[in-house]
């Protein structure tokens, strides 16, 4: 029901109260308007809570959600366990941090877009002007962002040259390899789009070398502790000589194999940062969410270009933004999927239903497309959070 309807109906009912009591009662009558908007928008979002819970459940999730719409959060659970190898397992709680894979490189965009907000780089610049040693011309960080570099995979240029997979490979090792080594490029600059991690890898090399800053600290310093993202770190091996056997983390990624779960190891390549590697609860993403909506770290005029597709002229139905994907399928809404070494994350921003979900899971098990069909329902909408009151 439109808040119209809802006005034009309680002002009927009003108006034949009022007139039925000038003949027959002796008091006043007094409609709350503000509590029938509260109740009206209590059993709705309880409706829709029983609805998610419903949804969710039967996903047989190991991990946490949130569910939010207009502006507010609606229904968040954990599910299973933290570290599923133990015999004594500690259940999942909402404030656990997973690893979000590649929904890391919104935020990496965003660490981009606080430069060019501040005049400190501009997106046409070629990425040379910041790592003169790359030896690929005609990439600007524009095509970076759009994963339109052309440039070959660093973990497979890794695989084959780096020495040992006990030590840790960084940004820089990276960055090393790539000029010694001039691995050949898989297109031209700009001529195509190729979803890669080195884009984002190279992105995050660009702060730490405009901001001179590592990575790391620029990110705490300039947008999780700004926002209250209390629980929100990035992950880093800078400085140890070999790589842990687990990550210390108390979630744990685990690969499902036929014969069940099996805890991930840490791997040398969760060394680099930029594309991957970033920790974060479900309620911390709201926030980040909730920044974004109210232009708390970034101005409209250069917040907007992140849900911009980089290829205006659409050759199918996907496409992507600065660190958000996409798609025809779901005009209006922008999402990213991560998976990386034992955890798999789904990020969806629906700007226009004004909702947003959250999944942080930390199995490989795949997160089930009935996600899509419960936030594109729109037959069962919230009333506007500002009439709850």
């Amino acid at each position: 029901m439109s808040r119209k309807t809802v006005f034009i109906a309680f002002f009927l009912l009003l108006v034949a109260t009022q007139f039925s009591c000038r003949r027959q009662c002796r008091y006043d009558v007094i409609v709350n308007v503000d509590s029938v908007f509260y109740d009206l928008g209590q059993e709705s979002v309880a409706r829709r809570a029983h609805h998610a819970d419903s949804v969710f459940t039967a996903m047989n999730l190991n991990g946490v959600v949130l569910y939010a719409e207009e502006g507010r959060v609606v229904y968040e659970k954990a599910f299973g366990y933290r570290d599923l190898s133990k015999r004594d397992k500690d259940p999942l709680r909402i404030d656990d941090a997973f690893q979000l894979s590649s929904n890391s490189k919104m935020f990496t965009a965003t660490a981009i877009m606080l430069l060019k907000m501040e005049g400190k780089l501009d997106y046409n610049d070629d990425v040379r002007l910041y790592i003169p040693e790359l030896p690929y011309e005609g990439i600007t960080l524009r095509m970076l962002l759009h994963h339109r570099s052309g440039l070959p995979r660093y973990d497979a240029m890794a695989d084959t040259y780096w020495p040992s997979r006990r030590t840790p490979f960084s940004n820089e090792a990276m960055i090393d390899m790539l000029a010694q080594r001039k691995p050949q490029p898989y297109g031209t600059p700009g001529a195509g789009y190729f979803y890669n991690n080195i884009n984002y890898a190279l992105l995050a090399s660009v702060v730490e070398r405009v901001s001179r800053q590592n990575f790391e600290d620029f990110m705490h310093e300039r947008i999780f502790e700004p926002l209250g993202m209390n629980h929100t770190y990035i992950y880093s091996m800078r400085g140890e000589p070999t790589v842990s056997l687990y990550m210390p983390t108390d979630v744990q990624g685990h690969d499902m194999m036929k014969k069940g779960p099996v805890k991930t190891q840490n791997d040398y390549l969760n060394g680099v940062m930029g594309d991957k590697i970033m920790f974060s609860t479900v309620e911390d993403l709201w926030t980040f969410n909730e920044a974004i909506d109210h232009n708390t770290l970034l101005p409209d005029s250069i917040q907007r270009e992140a849900f911009e597709p980089g290829l205006r002229n659409w050759k199918n139905d996907e496409n992507y933004g600065f660190g958000w994907r996409l798609t025809k399928k779901y005009p209006g809404t922008f999402f990213h999927y991560g998976w990386w070494k034992g955890y798999r994350s789904l990020v969806i921003r629906d700007v226009a239903h004004r909702r947003f979900v959250a999944m942080l899971c930390n199995t490989t098990q795949l997160i089930p497309d009935e996600v899509w069909d419960f936030v594109s329902d729109t037959t069962d909408r919230l009333p506007e959070a500002e009439y709850i009151r």
